[in-house]
């Protein structure tokens, strides 16, 4: 059993980006080499900026590589507590912009000629209780009537077409959500920001920023300084201490995946046969697809703590046995690979991105950030560019931090974690 992410593993061998002299000054210099990092340099060179890229590790070694894969349409809150939070017309600019970010990711795959499995597969929102079913019903009626997004409730009798399992009471079906080898989108992505003339700087971490006087920064790293007219923090989940301001303003989740043997195609077609994505509708949820190369993955938030080896195979433990709960069928089948990853997530569980001080940055995702990472890298290039109409978050401030003396560590998760897993019991 491989504890390295499977979309990493099974991409096309990756050029070694380490090892090379900084520039002494670039027009922008990205910290980070995931997908909002990737895009941002990509967006930001094909308008003629100067961009230097700078990742402590691999690109794609962070969040961006250790995700479900998948590329989901919808907001990261319910969309009637977005209306009601932001009003009816800011609510569905939101909206729209995680729906065209879907979009932009397919047309990269287009115009880059990215091959990393594309597939508009189509999103299940699964009812885990009877109960639960109505709201998915409510859910359909919100999306149709106030943001023009149009689903399709499945029963619990029609989902027996889509799901080898009885195990759910029914689903709300997003045909146009799509699945991607987000592993070979990454490294795609990361040859197309070269060709258009950024420069990738692996194994460099930024350890220090210092405002100048006139404008713009130096950009310490591991190897060297570097001077910036601007800069662009995309670290998420990843921000490490030379970034306290933006520490204690995410919460860092553990997120933990296993992916069985090559189960065949007849076999994976059993369990579902028309390949869609599987979200569940819980609190502390799982999500499920099929692999390109018939696999089933699964993952979730098995244990509300850390991602490192141990972790990793505790918590496999714990989503073979949620699996062969909803897949019987699975019970005797060998799992290939198990692994974590730390997702990002904000206070209010909206993603942030915009301007402080001169630093731009776009983090806390919170689990939609294969399209949004790609969407915002866009977004912030626009904005370096004098545009900052182009950001769809403008305006949505980080909330002040509820918890006194926070500074990125996440201590009170496992009391969060019992509490929710508590109320998907009884609720």
């Amino acid at each position: 059993m491989k504890q390295i992410p499977y979309w990493l593993d099974t991409a096309p061998q990756r050029p070694d980006r380490s090892g090379k002299p900084l520039p002494e000054s670039a027009d922008v210099v990205v910290i980070g080499g995931g997908l909002t990092g990737l895009s941002t340099a990509y967006h930001a060179a094909r308008k003629g900026a100067s961009v230097v890229l700078v990742e402590k590790d691999q690109i794609g070694s962070g969040a961006s590589g250790r995700n479900g894969s998948m590329c989901t349409q919808g907001i990261t809150i319910p969309p009637g507590e977005a209306r009601k939070r932001y009003g009816q017309e800011r609510a569905l600019e939101l909206y729209n912009a995680f729906r065209d970010a879907v979009d932009l990711v397919e047309d990269l795959t287009l115009r880059e000629q990215i091959d990393c499995d594309f597939t508009r597969a189509g999103r299940l929102g699964l009812a885990c209780k009877p109960k639960h079913f109505e709201h998915l019903q409510a859910k359909q009626r919100e999306l149709a009537e106030n943001f023009g997004h149009e689903t399709v409730v499945l029963s619990k009798s029609d989902l027996r077409a889509e799901i080898g399992s009885d195990y759910y009471h029914g689903a709300l079906l997003d045909p146009l959500s799509a699945g991607l080898h987000v592993g070979k989108f990454v490294g795609g992505l990361a040859d197309a920001a070269e060709r258009a003339g950024a420069a990738i700087h692996e194994r460099n971490a930024a350890t220090g920023l210092t405002r100048l006087p006139g404008g713009g920064f130096v950009v310490e790293t591991m190897h060297g300084t570097i001077r910036a007219k601007q800069v662009m923090a995309a670290t998420d989940a990843y921000t490490d201490k030379s970034m306290p301001w933006f520490r204690k303003r995410l919460i860092n989740v553990g997120s933990f995946i296993i992916v069985t043997e090559p189960l065949g195609e007849a076999r994976a077609k059993e369990l579902i046969p028309n390949g869609r994505l599987l979200v569940a509708h819980k609190n502390v949820g799982h999500y499920v697809r099929l692999t390109p190369d018939n696999r089933l993955a699964f993952g979730g938030r098995a244990r509300f703590a850390p991602s490192n080896p141990a972790s990793d195979i505790k918590s496999g433990d714990i989503l073979k046995r949620e699996m062969t709960e909803i897949f019987p069928q699975l019970a005797g089948v060998r799992i290939d690979y198990v692994w974590g990853g730390m997702v990002g997530f904000s206070w209010d569980r909206i993603p942030h991105a915009g301007e402080i001080d001169g630093l731009y940055y776009s983090m806390g995702y919170c689990g939609h950030g294969v399209q949004m990472a790609t969407y915002m890298g866009r977004a912030v290039a626009e904005m370096m560019d004098g545009k900052p109409e182009a950001n769809p978050l403008r305006g949505l401030g980080f909330p002040k931090v509820p918890v006194p003396f926070y500074n990125g560590t996440a201590w009170f998760l496992p009391f969060g974690g019992a509490y929710y897993k508590a109320k998907d019991r009884w609720s």
